[in-house]
């Protein structure tokens, strides 16, 4: 393991929030994995389908996202690079997005029966264009991408 990798694996360990992990990535990625076309088409499938519950800009509605409801479960999160979805590799942000919170025991619906596989790349592209490139950074150091990823149209 690179000696560069144990700052950014200290802090994903410890769940830092937006400001450390941008003090952490010491490089970003020349391109993100994502085009412009698909974060255009993302943003009104996200309007369209999470707006409701994550905020028109993906900024999250609740007060305070870590803290449980009366039901045990947690208020959708931000998206938009604040919370902790940049934890989460795309694969599982994608799968989130097909089948909903319930295999996680969250409430979120599955939208595998709505959405195509490339409308939920698209809708995840909107989000994490609003990443920045330090957190971006450290979610593809953290998680990179899978070979399958290409960059859509």
């Amino acid at each position: 393991m690179k000696l560069a990798m144990i700052p950014v694996l200290a802090m994903v360990l410890t769940g830092c929030g937006q400001q450390q992990a941008g003090e952490m990535a010491q490089q970003t990625p020349a391109e993100r994995w994502y085009t412009r076309a698909q974060v255009d088409r993302g943003a009104p499938l996200f309007r369209e389908n999470c707006a409701v519950c994550h905020g028109e800009e993906a900024q999250g509605l609740a007060e305070d996202w870590r803290q449980p409801l009366p039901d045990g479960s947690y208020p959708p999160p931000p998206l938009n690079g604040s919370a902790h979805a940049w934890h989460h590799p795309l694969r599982l942000l994608q799968r989130t997005i097909e089948l909903g919170g319930a295999p996680v025991g969250g409430r979120m619906p599955a939208f595998g029966g709505k959405l195509d596989h490339d409308e939920q790349l698209a809708i995840i592209a909107w989000f994490q264009d609003k990443w920045s490139d330090e957190i971006y950074a450290v979610w593809y150091e953290r998680s990179g991408l899978e070979p399958s990823v290409r960059r859509g149209p």
